[in-house]
């Protein structure tokens, strides 16, 4: 019994081993500050995830870049300007609406115009189909 205790401990601790690297943040407004920051930022290997959330080796690594630009004084504009240089307006959970993202930003309300042209399309065709049964009559005689 003391074994498995011992494993079950030691699976726990292993697991907590590899939760996210605090960083020395000055005060809390800059810890404030690079939590936004790094919400707003995908992670490019999970793609679901901000950077904040995911322990992926690119989140981690983006992360202390991430920190070590704002402790070189960068502006949260010049760090997500640098960051979409490098990895592309994908890495921006907000991207900004140009050329590039149009489809972003547009596509889905092309799809739903899409589908209500066509449920309406199908709500208006012509008389009902052939295999399913005729409308329910109220007048029947009793």
């Amino acid at each position: 019994m003391p074994r498995a205790v011992f494993a079950l401990a030691f699976v726990l601790l292993a697991s907590l081993a590899h939760a996210i690297d605090p960083l020395p943040f000055a005060n809390e407004a800059e810890e404030r500050r690079f939590q936004a920051l790094a919400q707003e930022l995908r992670c490019l290997v999970c793609q679901n995830q901000n950077i904040a959330d995911s322990d992926a080796g690119l989140a981690k690594d983006l992360r202390k870049e991430v920190f070590e630009m704002m402790r070189a004084g960068k502006s949260d504009d010049e760090i997500k300007q640098f960051l979409t240089e490098r990895y592309g307006d994908f890495v921006l959970y907000r991207p900004p609406f140009k050329a590039s993202t149009f489809v972003l930003w547009v596509g889905p309300l092309l799809i739903l115009v899409a589908g209500f042209a066509i449920a309406r399309g199908m709500m208006l065709r012509g008389g009902p189909h052939p295999d399913l049964p005729g409308p329910i009559d109220d007048k029947v005689d009793r």
